[in-house]
């Protein structure tokens, strides 16, 4: 896949400022970096954005996460290797990224096991991480950005 975008530079450094804030709140909101990696590639799968799914692969065996969790995030409910809570967050992924043609969305019953499991700062990270991956997810799927490349 050819990239469509000739020349990353032409993109304003305020978006990258602003990406670089929001990055910093994510952060800040005390959810495992491991967790959001999950959270984040399970997103990227459902919208097939390779180049996401190559950097949420990354971003979590960074974070010291194994090759058989990153790897069966696609079957999370089938597979063993994950804690309720995690499951709680994966769920909140595929239920806010599947907002199209009268999607259920997220449940209150979703919500409640989600906030079983985190805080609400925790909760507002993982949304934020949501809302981020889904932004990027979309912008790489316009310009056709390749798995492998990096941005920034």
């Amino acid at each position: 896949m050819q990239n469509r975008l000739k020349n990353k530079n032409t993109i304003n450094p305020d978006v990258w400022k602003a990406v670089g804030h929001l990055q910093k709140a994510i952060a800040a909101g005390g959810v495992d970096p491991k967790l959001l990696a999950l959270v984040h590639l399970r997103a990227s799968q459902i919208n097939s954005c390779s180049a996401c799914v190559y950097a949420s692969v990354a971003g979590g065996n960074k974070a010291g996460d194994t090759d058989e969790r990153l790897h069966n995030v696609a079957a999370w409910r089938e597979a063993p290797f994950y804690t309720d809570a995690e499951r709680a967050a994966l769920a909140l992924a595929e239920a806010a990224t599947r907002l199209q043609d009268g999607a259920e969305g997220v449940t209150d019953e979703l919500w409640n096991e989600v906030n079983a499991h985190f805080t609400e700062e925790q909760i507002g990270a993982i949304n934020l991480e949501i809302a981020l991956t889904n932004f990027f997810n979309r912008i790489n799927r316009t310009i056709k950005e390749p798995a492998g490349q990096t941005w920034g």
